[in-house]
């Protein structure tokens, strides 16, 4: 491909999987340009600043999150065969490192933590979007008799999305060769507890 035929998602890919392996802090346009072959002037065109570069390998990455993870699991049954998927198509980004450096999303989390800003804005929202999401999938499975009628789903969501922090740490961090099983036996005993209600 030309340089001149380079389109701006095909600048996104690239940008994409460049922050995953240097973060988005260590994410320049100028390093996007090297990476690129294209000279640093060419890419202020599609980003008149770090951090509007930020905020669009953000929102793209959240597009392709929500293509391997979410859309595969809207196409299963409703209720716990899709908190399952949920689940699953989770488990399998992060382990698979659908992004060569890993989960983009929890490693610019441990970055924009204290780092206000649009960029900031733009991961929290889209984690809030992730927990509503599976927030949702409780409900529906609620709704048709998977889960028990008395289940706080925002806490589902909660305890669901802190297994999968968990399991990022031990597999990226510790190496725990059991860090899988764990996260499986983790998320088992939440919906053992979601099926049974409490007296």
């Amino acid at each position: 491909m030309r340089k001149g035929e380079l389109t701006h998602q095909t600048i996104l890919e690239t940008a994409v999987r460049l922050a995953s392996r240097v973060g988005l802090q260590g994410l320049s346009i100028g390093g996007l340009a090297e990476e690129l072959g294209l000279s640093k002037s060419g890419l202020f065109a599609h980003f008149k600043s770090k951090t509007e570069l930020q905020v669009q390998v953000l929102e793209a990455a959240t597009v392709v999150f929500t293509e391997r993870v979410i859309r595969p699991a809207l196409g299963r049954a409703r209720g716990e065969p899709r908190v399952r998927a949920l689940f699953d198509g989770w488990l399998t980004w992060d382990r698979d490192k659908v992004l060569e450096g890993g989960c983009i999303f929890v490693a610019a989390a441990a970055e924009l933590d204290d780092a206000p800003g649009p960029a900031r804005d733009t991961l929290v929202q889209g984690q809030r979007d992730w927990l509503d999401c599976l927030a949702q999938a409780a409900r529906i499975a609620v709704a048709e008799g998977h889960f028990h009628k008395a289940l706080d789903v925002e806490q589902f969501a909660h305890d669901q999305y802190a297994a999968m922090l968990g399991f990022h740490h031990a597999q990226r961090l510790m190496r725990d060769p059991q860090a899988e099983a764990r996260a499986r036996r983790a998320f088992e005993a939440l919906v053992t507890a979601a099926r049974t209600p409490t007296s």
